[in-house]
């Protein structure tokens, strides 16, 4: 805990540590990868805009919860979503398709 009373990165990585040594936890987490890789892509295409999620939401037509949802990575969103998301940063979306390691 940090002296405000809220956990530390260091407390959150060790927390995560011992969350994932579980076999299911770690399944379920395994199984939201991509959504959350889209998550850190969202959040860092708006960083480097320079931008706020209110400030998406308006060049979307969108609210700010509905650009939070899409950043927090509990869903998938569409690919023209992701279009409308890339534009508003000044981005272009970029699909690609890897072989996966067995």
């Amino acid at each position: 805990m940090n002296a405000y009373g809220g956990l530390t990165m260091n407390d959150l990585s060790k927390l995560k540590s011992r969350l994932l040594a579980n076999p299911e936890a770690r399944a379920e987490y395994d199984k939201q990868a991509p959504e959350f890789a889209i998550a850190r892509e969202l959040i860092a295409a708006r960083t480097r805009a320079g931008l706020t999620q209110g400030e998406i939401a308006e060049r979307m037509h969108t609210t700010q919860s509905t650009v939070a949802r899409l950043e927090s990575g509990r869903t998938m969103p569409s690919l023209r979503t992701l279009s409308r998301y890339a534009e508003a940063t000044g981005s272009r979306a970029v699909i690609k398709l890897e072989k996966t390691v067995v």
